[in-house]
């Protein structure tokens, strides 16, 4: 295996849309690979046939480019080691486990899956662990033959399974865990290399794809540990070198305090879902960097070059990544409010129009003055399609006042501030929040109303909330005729 170039690859399989913890995988991969100036490979799963979705691996690869992900070497990409998907790579596995079978290092397998269900339900009435009994033991190679050409003159299917030894340890330095060990003997027994339908075993087929791609490196998920020592087993079988390997920590739900888990719905997991709510991918990804890496310093802001620069897999976490929307949107916000308005502008009213708030196709007019409105709340969206929701009060008529307002307005300063701003704002013919500041500074001179007094009447009657962005901005974009009826109908309530 190549040693003098690091080559590491992102294996998804397209049995669903990227989810947080792929992405994890992904991006990691992504940063030591680049960080090390190695080769960065995309190689696409897809031996599971009956799982895949139609547009799995479009989903996959267009959003590992949305997060700001390039590749070298994919299935979009050709290079020296192809082809990268699975599906065309039968033919390279194949001979290969003839070879096995020829050594007498794998077999072919006759039983039935109701004779394995039968042999696991009895291990479990018996407490045993689920295992695999070789069904050739004691048998001469003569009479192994003669059982095998009897199972195929049944008409049955073999499987391949890989013969392990006995009393053997597999062992491997991990970079995350450190060394871990597992004994041949506590594996479940021979493993299957081949289905009944040709087709390679995952733990088979990522083996021989990582020794012919010359992967030097695998890191990847905790989940995936369980399968490295039977992994081991097959580059044992071949005399070939296994790669360095890194399990990286489970990421838990901060709410729940269990595994991120695509069953849990109360908290979305697959990037598209944050597409959709007009998430930035610059935030995506410096968000999911964090979740089990630790840079160097207080810091929690970083751009791609930064983290390339700084990434080092000796600060992957040995603890779990904790998963914090909270976390998530305060990080986004940050680059919300940094971002170029433009964006913003074309993110967030794409969210309005979604919504029905606006014209598919507006106008030049309806445009400035979404314009407009979004600006007013760029600072404040954690997630662009937020617009939709809290500047509610610019498309639909609000409801009775609460309590709350009604009690700010119940003083003898409220009704003088509000009929003598509605009655200037009549005779107002530029409406626009410059000229509107004008006159509530004009009431205050006039009345020596001030401050609270002054500004919370203003607000509760003409936007009929309490809280909101810019007054006079907000003003403007209600609209003159709305506001004087949104003060009238206020006056009509504290009367």
């Amino acid at each position: 295996m190549a040693k003098n170039k690091i080559r590491v690859r992102y294996a998804p399989s397209p049995t669903g849309h990227l989810h947080i913890g792929n992405a994890r995988t992904a991006l990691f991969n992504y940063l030591f690979v680049r960080h090390n100036k190695g080769t960065f490979v995309i190689r696409i799963e897809d031996t599971d046939t009956k799982r895949n979705i139609a547009d799995g691996e479009n989903s996959q690869l267009d959003n590992l480019k949305w997060l700001g992900m390039d590749w070298d070497e994919g299935p979009d990409k050709p290079g020296d080691f192809g082809p990268y998907r699975q599906s065309e790579r039968r033919e390279i596995y194949t001979p290969l486990i003839e070879e096995l079978v020829a050594k007498g290092l794998a077999y072919e397998s006759y039983k039935t899956e109701d004779e394995l269900t039968e042999e696991r339900e009895a291990q479990k009435a018996a407490g045993e662990a689920p295992r695999y009994i070789y069904e050739y033991e004691g048998m001469s190679d003569d009479e192994i033959k003669a059982s095998q050409e009897a199972a195929k003159a049944k008409g049955l299917q073999p499987v391949v399974r890989l013969r392990l030894p006995k009393d053997h340890v597999y062992k491997f330095d991990d970079i995350v865990k450190g060394e871990i060990s597992f004994e041949s003997d506590r594996l479940g027994g021979d493993f299957v290399i081949m289905k009944r339908d040709g087709m390679p075993t995952y733990n088979f087929a990522v083996v021989v794809d990582d020794h012919l791609m010359e992967i030097t490196h695998v890191l990847r998920g905790d989940d995936h540990i369980a399968n490295t020592p039977k992994q081991l087993a097959v580059y044992e079988a071949f005399g070939w070198e296994p790669p360095v390997f890194g399990h990286m920590t489970l990421i838990i739900n901060t709410e729940t305090g269990k595994k991120l888990s695509k069953r849990d719905e109360s908290v979305l997991q697959f990037i598209e879902q944050y597409r959709e709510l007009g998430y930035l991918p610059e935030a995506m990804f410096n968000f999911i960097a964090l979740l089990g890496w630790s840079p160097v310093g207080e810091s929690e802001l970083f751009n791609r070059q930064e983290f390339i620069k700084q990434f080092d897999p000796k600060r992957l976490s040995k603890s779990p990544a904790s998963f914090d929307q909270k976390k998530l949107e305060w990080v986004n916000n940050q680059y919300v409010k940094q971002s170029d308005p433009n964006k913003i502008m074309d993110l967030s009213l794409e969210s309005l129009i979604k919504a029905g708030k606006i014209a598919e196709n507006p106008d030049s007019k309806t445009i400035e003055w979404a314009r407009h409105l979004i600006a007013l709340y760029q600072d404040q969206m954690s997630y662009t399609a937020q617009i939709v929701e809290i500047s509610d009060v610019f498309f639909e008529e609000p409801e009775q006042l609460d309590a709350e307002a009604l009690e700010e307005l119940n003083n003898e300063t409220a009704p003088v501030v509000l009929k003598e701003f509605s009655e200037r704002l009549k005779d107002l013919t530029l409406f626009t929040a410059p000229r509107i500041m004008q006159i509530i500074k004009g009431i205050q001179k006039d009345t020596k109303i001030k401050g609270r007094q002054l500004y919370m009447p203003i607000r509760i009657a003409t936007t009929r909330e309490m809280h909101g962005p810019s007054l006079p901005d907000s003003i403007e974009l209600l609209g003159k005729d709305r506001v004087l009826a949104h003060l009238e109908k206020t006056l009509a309530e504290i009367k």
